[in-house]
């Protein structure tokens, strides 16, 4: 209850800009015909949705309505929340990494808040008596690795990292030598922010990768793209990039708190095949939580 909260009070901004619209638009309009769809459309893509999802969204809604003969507003805006939720909800085996030894391997461009994901998962893991081992091979950014030995401190997970501009993969080499040796439950992995047209830096991703195959057999592997929801339609183009270059398994969408722009992850789930698995609505760990389409949809209409 209290992430709910937490996800309501986050998301004030982008349901404001929700509801303001339906409520005026359910005051304005007495009966559902085209005008109404089109002032609906225009309320969606607003919040960043995009047009695909929205057209989707209000086709569904359609043809519901044609069925079951709905007039009542109140029934329309249901209609919304379910078609909204379908194309959220992740897949039944999303989390199944949770259930296995497991590596998270997180990505994306600079300032995303790649660090900070990687201690807050620690300590959602550890809090659940997982054995968790951080691996700082961000070695660009000087702040990564202190900001990875403060979350070492406060949630117990043993840091492994090198000097400043140090070699990644060998730091990834390290990393998964601690974790074979201390027979450990999970490694969460953070790396440097690159973009996905920097063919040095998506080679040493790849090198990354290779190194974890060969010192990991059979542990599974987690690439989580972290996005920044505040940068809008901004982070659906990321998101297509690195799905070529990264093949990621997962998003993780920050910063969802204090953007009126909310409606962005129902636009980067519709239009790709990365389930939403994780949205951040703050600072503290507990603002981090497994992504649930229907509290999402609660959250953003109201």
């Amino acid at each position: 209850m209290a992430f709910l909260e937490s996800l309501r009070a986050g998301l004030s901004k982008t349901r404001k800009s929700i509801t303001d619209g339906l409520d005026s638009l359910f005051g304005d309009y007495s009966q559902v015909d085209e005008d109404f769809f089109e002032e609906l459309e225009e309320i969606l893509v607003m919040a960043d949705m995009g047009m695909p999802a929205a057209q989707k969204i209000l086709d569904e809604m359609r043809e519901k309505i044609r069925e079951e003969h709905i007039k009542d507003p109140a029934e329309l805006k249901e209609l919304m929340a379910a078609a909204v939720a379908e194309r959220m909800r992740p897949a039944e085996d999303a989390y199944a990494f949770e259930e296995e030894r497991s590596v998270l391997l997180l990505v994306g461009v600079n300032g995303v808040g790649k660090t900070t994901t990687c201690g807050k998962l620690a300590g959602i893991y550890t809090e659940k008596g997982k054995s968790v081992i951080l691996c700082g091979a961000d070695t660009f950014r000087a702040a990564a690795a202190e900001q990875l030995a403060i979350w070492s401190e406060r949630t117990g997970a043993p840091l492994i990292s090198q000097k400043e501009g140090a070699d990644p993969a060998s730091v990834v080499y390290d990393g998964a030598a601690a974790f074979q040796n201390r027979k450990a439950d999970m490694l969460i992995c953070d790396t440097a922010g690159r973009l996905h047209n920097k063919k040095n830096l998506m080679n040493e991703l790849a090198r990354i990768r290779r190194i974890l195959d060969r010192e990991l057999p059979g542990v599974r592997q987690e690439v989580l793209l972290v996005l920044d929801a505040s940068t809008g339609q901004n982070a659906l183009s990321q998101a297509r990039e690195f799905e070529e270059a990264a093949s990621p398994t997962g998003i993780i969408l920050t910063k969802m708190d204090g953007t009126a722009r909310g409606g962005i992850a129902v636009a980067i789930a519709d239009q790709l095949n990365i389930p939403i698995k994780f949205i951040g609505v703050g600072e503290k760990t507990e603002d981090l939580q497994r992504f649930d389409a229907e509290s999402f949809v609660r959250a953003i209409l109201g």
